[in-house]
């Protein structure tokens, strides 16, 4: 993570290559702004007028000092109007000037803190994702400067620049003191949806199902957790036949990852987090088209985000208990692959009719699922690039989420929209799950032909294994990649649901504190 530090010295003495400052959406300079556009010259009254910036969310506006400061240059970036002002958008504002300023090969970028008027409105944010705005802002500027460099070899003349040092400024010692805590929970959570990048980022002939195991346990150690891993042996005992299944076809043996973390109450039943991890899916005999076959690697997405999100809560020593399940394999043709029409016998029992070998996910989950009831777990929530439906239906922009608990439904899309990883609700009605239902077995692993929604049908197959408990499905198949960048986000692997996962417990933890009272 990129060198941070926190400052309380005067802005006008401070010798950066660029000065960031935040600027609501204005007609005039006000404030902090006023003061440098008599430094600079009125430059910024220029650009006003002229509708070069207005402070709108995501605008920016770089400026040379030419002397008149320490900073080489000032980098002025929107936050919107103030009604609008969220987490979320500070957040994109941080993160839109750093990878501004690094695409100007800026090294060192430092930014503005000083302004009691703009951090009251900071603070004030609407369905605000921590307590600090300082922790937003150092977040969006680490997840914006995010790269995946692991396979380049640099043996150019022109290296890529980097920003290698963040400085926020402090009004005063007092303040400096409570921005390094929410810098270093802002390092914690970002370090967390990296690590989730990373994996889903490498090749599937690096991030196999015991490369991940290894990550796993690699974390475990790390983070004062427990982590067992289920060879193929094991979960053959166990009957998980749903899973196996797909894992037949591959050479590469399957992993069943637990990772337990334990730090609230013991009479407190776990909340579970269930990860899709399909290391690499060629659809099996039902054979994916080449176009686009490569970016299958993010297919264990889910997994990736389990893992990361069991980091997260450990390393902020959250007072919850977790269990993590990540069913790892690769979904391969060949000899001994599962074909269209064989039935499976799941872990609970239930027999599946595989109609379609590339609707593998929810095999894979189904079996996981029934592991998780074991816990007698307060809530479950599984998350999986299930369907290309959901891509259909909410693009990129937001995840679907389906479940049987209205409350705990409602909960994660609230922690959606504080942490900015949205989710939409869709229906379960009795007819998407009638559509699932086999003539030759219990279940078929697709709905029958021309009912279509496809994102529902998927979670209506997946709830007969969640049990009684509360349970929610998120489909991240649309969001786990971007095929551009985004303001928080550089094209490739997202990280989503981390920060979203992490935002839902730590609203469980003050909820539980106030039923105390």
């Amino acid at each position: 993570m990129i060198k941070t530090t926190v400052k309380d010295q005067d802005f006008l003495k401070h010798k950066t290559d660029s000065l960031i400052v935040h600027c609501l959406e204005e007609k005039k300079p006000k404030g902090i702004l006023k003061d440098l556009d008599r430094i600079l010259n009125r430059s910024i009254t220029s650009a006003m007028k002229n509708k070069r910036f207005e402070g709108k969310l995501n605008q920016s506006l770089l400026l040379n000092s030419r002397a008149a400061l320490e900073a080489e240059n000032v980098l002025l970036v929107g936050l919107g109007k103030a009604a609008d002002l969220t987490g979320d958008r500070i957040c994109q504002a941080s993160g839109t000037a750093a990878k501004r300023a690094e695409n100007t090969k800026c090294k060192k970028v430092s930014i503005y803190m000083q302004d009691g008027a703009l951090e009251k409105a900071m603070r004030s944010v609407k369905a605000k994702s921590c307590e600090d705005p300082a922790c937003l802002v150092a977040q969006g500027c680490y997840l914006a400067l995010y790269h995946f460099d692991h396979y380049k070899t640099n043996d150019g003349d022109d290296p890529p620049s980097r920003v290698e040092e963040i400085v926020l400024l402090a009004p005063d010692k007092k303040r400096s003191a409570s921005m390094v805590d929410a810098v270093d929970y802002a390092r914690k959570i970002s370090a967390a949806v990296c690590l989730a990048r990373d994996l889903g980022s490498h090749p599937s002939n690096t991030v196999t199902p015991t490369y991940l195991a290894n990550e796993a346990k690699k974390t475990a150690r790390k983070n004062g957790m427990t982590c067992k891993i289920l060879q193929k042996k094991d979960m053959e005992k166990l009957g998980m036949g749903s899973f196996l299944g797909v894992a037949k076809g591959a050479h590469e043996p399957p992993a069943f990852i637990v990772l337990e973390y334990t730090a609230g109450p013991k009479s407190l039943a776990p909340i579970v987090i269930v990860g899709k991890g399909i290391t690499f899916d060629t659809g099996g005999i039902s054979l994916k088209p080449a176009g686009g076959m490569d970016e299958m690697k993010m297919d264990m997405s889910g997994g990736a985000v389990t893992l990361a999100t069991l980091q997260a809560a450990a390393s902020l020593k959250l007072p919850v208990n977790l269990v993590g399940l990540i069913p790892a394999t690769e979904n391969m043709p060949g000899g001994s692959a599962i074909k269209p029409g064989d039935i499976l016998t799941s872990m609970s029992g239930k027999t599946i009719e595989v109609l379609n070998t590339d609707a593998e996910g929810r095999l894979v989950l189904a079996d996981a699922l029934s592991y998780a009831q074991r816990y007698k777990p307060e809530a479950v929530i599984d998350l999986a690039t299930l369907t290309g439906a959901v891509v259909v239906a909410l693009g990129s922009h937001a995840s679907a989420v389906i479940g049987n608990d209205a409350d705990l439904t409602e909960k994660l899309i609230k922690s959606g929209t504080a942490s900015g990883e949205r989710l939409w609700e869709l229906p379960l009605w009795e007819e998407y799950e009638k559509s699932v239902k086999s003539n030759i077995a219990d279940l078929k692993n697709i709905a029958s032909a021309g009912v279509g929604a496809g994102t529902i049908t998927g979670a209506a197959f997946l709830k007969p294994f969640a049990g009684d408990q509360p349970w929610c499905h998120i489909d991240i198949a649309g969001t786990s990649w971007y095929s551009d960048n985004r303001p928080l986000t550089p094209k490739g692997s997202s990280g989503f649901g981390v920060r979203l996962l992490i935002n839902f417990l730590e609203e469980e933890i003050k909820s539980r504190k106030k039923k105390k009272r």
